[in-house]
């Protein structure tokens, strides 16, 4: 099925906008499909099949000769008008939805590899990320080499030799390692390699890695796009070759499809994340402004500072931002940190982010639990680290709530 035909809609008499539309009326507006009822609201088509009007359409549907929607794991009306309101805002040919974050990380890089490929990741990532790079692809004969985010010579090196896929994450989760987007992808082009974004920590409005050069980018959609804390999805967006070429028949085959709620869900969230993740950065910079000064701190990494090693390369590559999350140790260690989270009134222990209400957690011991201490400790999430995800409240109110408890 062709992408123009994914979410199409009925002609309107009424002429169109002859000029550029801001990012924030596309966001509301972008890939609309209305059916003949005229709806306001996108239409949720919660079905899990089609039907066709005779056996030959089936079999002409099915060999890609019509355009049809043939099953929901492979498309769905729904899913299919997020997809290209998604695709508009970051600047995409395609945009393919799916369940979760971690099926649209697995699916970016597996379409794309083969026993005797060779990945070059950034060190720095979700714990989730580097059990599938790490782990994972090896057992398909697959070797990975990681280098450190701001180790320009390590990426020459790395990136000297043949490469299938390089896999950023930046800002880094969670300690806001910023990776030089450009500079690696022109690296990684010579020697042959797709350019992968996780563009999770940023979001689409902040950072748009396919105008830096990267050929993908992938998102946790449960992460600022619905940042409600309401339903799990993840999004891939790159070029048409990319999705004709590999994506779209490992996605086919394989079924990490999202449902067409959760569709409608993130639709609907579209239409003011842009509005709600500024003012989350706009909080998260008061706040760790805040903690750099508080005598029972002992480091704030938060890419909106200017004490960030990389600050200047996070606001060259992210619009002016930091972003909506921070991460902080404390002196004391791991007793320090759990003391502090357990005596907050309006901050929430949790391990999502990117949501409207503030959240924090320990990620040594929940979100990157998973990796070996020595790893741990390289990417600098030592026992008395905490995340804070900046949310929608006050951010005087935080500030009052984070001294209270540090007290």
């Amino acid at each position: 099925m062709s992408k123009e035909s994914w979410g199409s809609q009925p002609e309107s008499n009424r002429p169109k906008a002859d000029w550029e539309l801001d990012e924030q009326t596309e966001l509301v507006r972008a890939g609309l499909a209305r059916t003949g009822f005229g709806e306001t609201s996108e239409a949720l088509f919660l079905n899990s099949g089609f039907t066709y009007t005779s056996a030959e359409q089936a079999e002409a549907a099915f060999a890609e000769e019509v355009d049809h929607y043939l099953y929901s794991r492979f498309h769905n009306p729904t899913v299919a008008v997020f997809e290209n309101r998604l695709a508009k805002i970051e600047g995409a040919e395609m945009c393919l939805a799916t369940g979760s974050g971690m099926s649209a990380m697995f699916a970016s890089v597996a379409c794309l590899v083969k026993s005797g490929d060779r990945v070059v990741a950034s060190a720095a990532m979700f714990s989730s990320c580097y059990v599938v790079l790490t782990e994972i692809l090896p057992k398909w004969g697959v070797e990975v080499e990681l280098v450190k985010s701001d180790d320009h010579q390590g990426w020459k090196e790395a990136l000297s030799k043949p490469t299938r896929v390089v896999f950023i994450e930046s800002p880094s989760n969670p300690m806001n390692e910023i990776t030089d987007i450009s500079f690696v992808s022109e690296l990684a082009h010579k020697a042959g390699a797709t350019v992968i974004v996780d563009n999770v920590m940023a979001s689409p409005i902040f950072q748009k890695p396919l105008q830096l050069g990267a050929d993908v980018v992938m998102y946790s959609a449960t992460k600022h796009i619905d940042g409600q804390g309401r339903v799990l999805g993840g999004a891939i967006l790159g070029s048409a070759q990319y999705f004709t070429d590999h994506l779209l028949q490992f996605n086919r085959h394989t079924g990490p499809a999202l449902s067409p709620f959760n569709a409608w869900v993130l639709l609907k969230s579209l239409e003011t994340m842009k509005l709600r993740v500024t003012q989350m950065s706009d909080s998260a910079k008061i706040v760790a402004e805040f903690l750099t000064s508080h005598p029972k701190i002992e480091k704030v990494s938060y890419a909106g500072l200017k004490s960030h090693p990389q600050h200047e390369l996070a606001m060259r590559q992210m619009n002016g931002s930091g972003g909506s999350t921070l991460a902080f140790a404390l002196k004391g260690g791991k007793e320090s940190a759990f003391a502090m989270m357990n005596r907050l009134r309006i901050v929430d222990i949790s391990n999502n982010l990117g949501d409207s209400k503030s959240l924090i957690t320990h990620p040594a011991s929940s979100t990157h639990r998973r990796l070996a201490p020595e790893i741990r400790e390289e990417q600098g999430i030592t026992d008395s680290v905490v995340r804070l995800s900046v949310g929608l409240c006050s951010p005087t109110d935080l500030v009052k709530d984070l001294d209270q408890a540090l007290k």
